[in-house]
């Protein structure tokens, strides 16, 4: 195949620009967003192929939102001839380029835990820090910093145990290998959903955000939820949530959660902040609620500076590197909190 000259394909400046727009995504170490800033500024076309990256990938984010329960077909603009749609002539040979790094894109995102093999016998993890790892059965595990478990795939169940902390589980569907998680005296039993458990000292907590599950006694095998039904098995279902007691005694009543207490209790979590012109007050409340190191604006009139960036919500090191290279902002650290003052 022959491709049209300064092809992404073929220019290695947008072949670097694709790599760039990956990293960004996953999260710029502070090192990484020296050189990155370092080669925007080297040459114009640098920033010229970045935006023209940006906007491939924004194409294929809107495809990959469609699903099959929206609507029979995709939105035909989706789909629609480059002609028709006057896209670029760079867009069109760009579409290869772009399906490539979004699979690179999630191999970065497995890359620092990558897959754990289906275990024969117990295998331990202790997270020294957050940590996602997809099983060979693209079952997932999070695991929140200081959070060991123990996983034991077995052929006719899958079993992992929670010996502390707290942990997050998306179950892929097999009805002939049942999914549970044993925390304390509980189990969690699960076919295909995804659930939270924490566990601590006193009691073992379960939140399910999809599909429902069993919430049994350990040993005995009864169910631990209150009955609203009388002759059915009750379940804990998506927006519900559970305590009982970590050696539990009698059955507890589920309740209700709302989505922002599903995101408050989640929000170990790390997600992608996308900030467009938003004021510095803001992004830093934003960071705030989601780490523990904590970030303050000494200097009022640092809160109305606008933010352009996109930054993992964990990535606060590198977020603080921003300001300091594209703002003049001047960082002082004293334990747990970053203090961000305007340069005189």
């Amino acid at each position: 195949m022959n491709f049209p000259t300064n092809s992404p394909e073929t220019d290695p400046v947008a072949l670097l620009a694709a790599e760039w727009l990956i990293k960004r995504d996953r999260g710029l170490t502070a090192a990484e967003q020296d050189e990155f800033f370092q080669w925007l500024g080297a040459n114009p076309r640098h920033g010229e192929r970045f935006a023209r990256q940006q906007q491939t990938w924004k194409e294929f984010n809107q495809l990959a939102q469609w699903r099959p329960e929206h609507s029979a077909e995709p939105n035909p603009d989706l789909l629609a001839k480059p002609a028709l749609r006057r896209v670029p002539r760079w867009l069109v040979w760009g579409a290869p380029l772009a399906a490539a790094a979004c699979l690179a894109l999630a191999l970065l995102w497995e890359r620092p835990w990558s897959r754990q093999p289906l275990a024969t016998t117990p295998v331990e993890t202790v997270a020294q820090s957050y940590e996602r790892r997809v099983l060979e059965d693209d079952s997932v595990i999070e695991l929140n910093r200081g959070a060991k478990i123990a996983v034991h795939y077995l052929p006719d169940e899958r079993r992992v145990r929670l010996v502390q902390g707290e942990a997050s589980f998306t179950v892929a569907k097999n009805y002939d290998r049942p999914f549970i998680v044993r925390a304390g005296g509980v189990e969690v039993r699960a076919v295909g959903t995804a659930f939270n458990v924490r566990l601590d000292a006193k009691s073992v907590e379960v939140l399910v955000t999809e599909g429902k599950v069993r919430v049994n006694d350990a040993v005995r095998g009864d169910s631990l939820l209150a009955a609203s039904v009388p002759g059915e098995t009750p379940v804990l279902s998506a927006g519900q949530r559970v305590t009982v007691e970590a050696a539990p005694i009698a059955p507890v009543a589920a309740a209700a959660v709302t989505p922002g207490e599903v995101e408050r209790l989640l929000a170990w979590k790390p997600v992608l902040f996308d900030f467009n012109s938003q004021p510095l007050g803001e992004v830093v409340a934003q960071f705030n609620r989601r780490n523990h190191t904590q970030l303050v604006l000494a200097d009022p009139a640092l809160a109305d500076l606008p933010i352009v960036a996109s930054f993992r919500s964990d990535n606060v090191e590198g977020f603080v590197r921003l300001l300091e290279v594209t703002s003049g902002v001047r960082i002082e650290r004293s334990g747990d909190t970053i203090t961000l003052r305007a340069t005189r």
